[in-house]
């Protein structure tokens, strides 16, 4: 199983969080019975020096590890090469902080399947059918228990969910690909952009 992590490194985006478990991570990625690998890739603007530090030690972390990389050169062409790749893209900012989610779009739109925190996916997703998405935190958690909440959220979702789909039942697998690209490509397309801007904005 292929997870992808990329797109461009920002705090919020909490990057290193599937990491945060020590023990929890190297019992995933140490699994031989259902084989993981993780890979990073992405940029930090120059003078965000939190999100340069976030990517610096998640090349520290991961250096002695056989399946687990973070990629440099991140630009068009190896963010194709990453979506056509990866079996699932793994996206897990703040709740109500994510951006556009673009790269979530069009990794569906390549049969990679989400695994998301509840942001943009909750125009397109539906948990079990075409992604896998974890429950949002209560919103009075410190910031501390949130990202405890999101870290599990992901666990479970990896150990009881997509390994188990993914290695026993693979026919069931491919089957929620193909409704992901099925769902996503209608919904997050330039005609549907254009059309709403005419009609909503300027008709």
């Amino acid at each position: 199983l292929t997870i992808v992590w990329a797109r461009r490194f920002a705090a919020y985006k909490r990057a290193d969080l599937i990491t945060r478990d020590v023990k929890m991570f190297q019992s995933l990625i140490r699994d031989s019975d259902r084989p993981v690998q993780i890979l990073w890739a992405g940029k930090p603007y120059p003078f965000d020096y939190g999100a340069i530090e976030m990517f610096n030690h998640l090349i520290r972390f991961t250096s002695d590890l056989p399946n687990v990389a973070v990629l440099v050169g991140y630009e068009l062409e190896l963010s194709r090469a990453l979506k056509l790749g990866s079996d699932i893209w793994l996206n897990n900012p703040i709740v109500t902080r994510e951006a556009s989610g673009t790269s979530g779009m069009t990794a569906a739109m390549n049969a990679s399947i989400n695994l998301s925190t509840y942001g943009w996916v909750c125009e397109y997703a539906k948990d079990g059918v075409n992604s896998f998405i974890v429950p949002p935190a209560a919103l009075d958690l410190s910031p501390q228990d949130r990202d405890r909440h999101d870290l599990e959220g992901l666990y479970h979702a990896l150990r009881e969910q997509i390994l188990p789909l993914y290695y026993d039942r693979p026919a069931d697998w491919w089957a929620m690909a193909k409704k992901s690209m099925d769902d996503v490509l209608p919904f997050f397309g330039s005609d549907r952009m254009a059309a709403e801007y005419y009609e909503n904005i300027y008709a």
